[in-house]
């Protein structure tokens, strides 16, 4: 991890200052950042958004968008040549072979209709004189050496065939290549599991000891940073707050700002919760599977478990917490039991009533007894409607008048922390943490039994997720309400949840209470989960 002293560094940024466009809440996105990276060295930048960590990364590929961002002062020195001089001609061919970038959602990344080995021989055919076969060999090494399996037939797959973790391989494999002297790792592990995110972060660390990679890493989880950085840069409004090696700045943080953040992160120790037994169940599942099938008339069928043999119970006033991978089955439960989806089979029982097997007309005066919390504010939010307008849409479907639907949206604003008159106002008018207590407050609207929150807090910056957490757990007890708690984030389901549900392959495999789980975990894939979270022998802040 350690660098030497008398190398040049792989990146210089030094007084960078980037302008917004007029009105703006402010006049720059980044202001005055001077920081460096050297060979084999990571180097990670954490902030909250708008920080300006991302548009920092921007400014180095070249990549700020044209009459919106613009670099208004300050030089950016790539292995001894300052870009910000040079053409967009020579910028261009400098992607790729000095510097590159992984980006942090690799489906949108990668191109649909291309094959994952054309992706990255593409790069070579661009900027490499190498005929087809040199290139296709060079491809299928940099594949295997990423850990990818069978990297004959994944270059020839599309990217909708390969996994999350899979994916995210394959775009590290295009930005590593050619070798570049500099790699920028854009939240490369923000949406994967912590298994994945686990070898990921392995995968990174390998590659950059190997080739003597300076890497620019942009987080927002300390985890991330405890477990993979060199040196810490923390950025606040475009300004860089403090800087220094990861243990400094982890243990000792200077500034208060730095101190917030940590204090923000939860811890993987379970705080002490009285276990949940007087309340009445709320919901019931008795061997809720759901399968699915696809055939057509030129392919044979193939069918799908996504849930299996799911047994649950929630009181109200318990927060159940379901945990486990990508394609683990959580969501496919949640949405059953939202009846979302229709189960394949098996009971789900909300106040005693099995609605598993209700038509749409019988179950419509059961809607408003479950309500779901998504993981994307913005997509759950009309952006053509406003908040309010949103707010009283479902109370008033069910008879609820107009003056006490919004009289209710008004007292509930407020309850979750944002002013009355905010009803007037649109989705894009609020932050992304504004934007999750309005859902949750739309929710609280139909007065429900069960809240279902799914992944409603892993997009958030840690000071901002510690906010709206700890609302949720406050109208929990309020409102004595059952929460069904999916997550990835073992750290965030060891704060808020009384029990733990660990799903693997459509299965239940553990349950318990939380604590005991966290202290004990009886089957190996719970261990395994565990062991793989970030920074998980870091003592943060909050616990």
């Amino acid at each position: 991890m350690a660098t030497t002293e008398s190398a040049s560094p792989v990146l210089v940024i030094d007084g960078l200052a980037v302008r917004l466009p007029g009105g703006a809440d402010r006049v720059h996105a980044v202001d005055g950042l001077s920081l460096t990276v050297n060979p084999g060295e990571i180097v990670c930048v954490v902030g909250e958004s708008g920080s300006g960590k991302s548009v920092t990364a921007q400014a180095v590929m070249g990549l700020l968008p044209k009459g919106q961002l613009t670099r208004s002062a300050g030089r950016i020195v790539l292995a001894g040549e300052d870009i910000t001089e040079v053409s967009p001609e020579r910028l261009r061919d400098l992607r790729g072979t000095r510097m590159a970038m992984i980006f942090q959602e690799p489906m949108t990344a990668l191109n649909p209709v291309m094959t994952c080995g054309d992706q990255i021989d593409e790069v070579l055919a661009i900027h490499t004189d190498l005929d087809a076969a040199a290139r296709k060999a060079r491809v299928l090494e940099i594949m295997a050496a990423t850990h990818l399996p069978d990297v004959a037939q994944l270059y020839d797959a599309y990217p909708h065939q390969l996994s999350g973790g899979q994916r995210q391989r394959v775009m590290i494999a295009s930005a590593l290549v050619l070798d570049p002297a500099l790699l920028i790792a854009d939240e490369p592990t923000t949406a994967l599991d912590v298994t994945t995110q686990k070898q990921i972060l392995q995968l990174i660390r390998e590659m950059q000891q190997r080739r003597g990679t300076g890497v620019l890493f942009i987080t927002h989880d300390f985890g991330v940073v405890a477990e993979i950085a060199d040196r810490v840069a923390v950025m606040r409004y475009g300004k860089l707050v403090e800087q220094g090696p990861v243990d400094e700045v982890l243990r000792r943080p200077r500034e208060d700002y730095t101190r917030m953040l940590m204090s923000s992160v939860p811890s993987l120790k379970p705080p002490s919760r009285a276990a949940v037994t007087v309340g009445e169940v709320a919901l019931k599942t008795s061997a809720l599977e759901k399968t699915y099938s696809s055939a057509s008339l030129f392919a044979r069928g193939r069918t799908v478990k996504a849930a299996m043999d799911v047994n649950l119970e929630i009181r109200r006033g318990e927060t159940l917490g379901i945990v486990g991978e990508s394609g683990s089955g959580k969501s496919t439960v949640a949405r059953c039991i939202a009846r979302l989806i229709d189960p394949t089979s098996g009971e789900v029982r909300v106040g005693g009533v099995d609605i598993a097997r209700m038509g749409q007309g019988e179950l419509r005066p059961w809607r408003r007894k479950v309500q779901i919390v998504f993981q994307d504010p913005y997509r759950s939010l009309n952006p053509r409607r406003s908040v309010g307008a949103s707010m009283i849409e479902g109370p008033m479907n069910f008879g609820l008048g107009r003056p006490e639907a919004l009289r209710k949206a008004g007292e509930l604003m407020a309850l979750v922390g944002l002013k009355p008159d905010a009803l007037d106002r649109y989705p894009h008018q609020f932050s992304g943490g504004q934007r999750q207590r309005i859902c949750i407050a739309r929710a609280l609207m139909m007065e429900p039994e069960l809240l279902i929150a799914d992944e409603a807090v892993s997009a958030l910056d840690v000071s901002v997720q510690a906010q709206v957490l700890k609302l949720l757990d406050d109208v929990r007890q309020r409102f004595e309400l059952a929460v069904l708690f999916i997550t990835h984030d073992l750290r965030v389901a060891a704060q808020i949840c009384d029990r733990i549900v660990v799903m693997s392959k459509g299965q239940v495999v553990e349950q318990g209470p939380t604590a005991e789980l966290y202290a004990a975990p009886k089957h190996p894939y719970s261990r395994a989960l565990l062991d793989a979270a970030p920074g998980r022998d870091f003592a943060f802040g909050l616990g």
